[in-house]
């Protein structure tokens, strides 16, 4: 059994992770999913969240908002809409963006779509989490 798996994590920008690693936890729509090396085969939609992985024993942070998990031959291919490190998520922006939304929220103005409204702020509070986390973990 290997050790380890690739865990690549692609937006439709660029690039943003290649790496060997030990575990992956992802946010997935239905709750979060681990992926072990020599895991089965399967694929999953993403939702907003914190993914992490394991490498060298320490976790490393990425928010993900979006997107779908694929695992096949000892690889996790990641590819999200929305994909930051936690050492790049710019955390005043972050804040900014959630003082919009629960602004939003307070006015409950008809032409405020919630839903969209929700996801927003969900996307401003789980990249400061993750931001956070990874302040204490080591950086990706």
């Amino acid at each position: 059994m290997a050790s380890t798996l690739k865990l690549e994590i692609v937006t439709p920008d660029r690039m943003v992770l290649s790496e060997d690693v030990e575990y992956v936890g992802c946010p997935g729509i239905e709750g979060e999913f681990g992926i072990m090396p020599s895991h089965v085969p399967f694929l999953s939609a993403l939702g907003i969240g914190n993914l992490y992985y394991k490498l060298d024993g320490r976790n490393y942070y990425v928010f993900v908002a979006g997107g779908f998990a694929e695992v096949s031959d000892n690889k996790v291919t990641i590819l999200a809409e929305v994909a930051e490190k936690a050492h790049e998520i710019d955390v005043e922006r972050a804040r900014k963006a959630q003082e919009r939304a629960e602004q939003r929220a307070r006015e409950q103005q008809e032409k405020v779509d919630f839903s969209r409204n929700q996801a927003a702020l969900r996307r401003a509070l789980m990249r400061m989490s993750c931001q956070d986390s990874g302040k204490g973990a080591g950086t990706c």
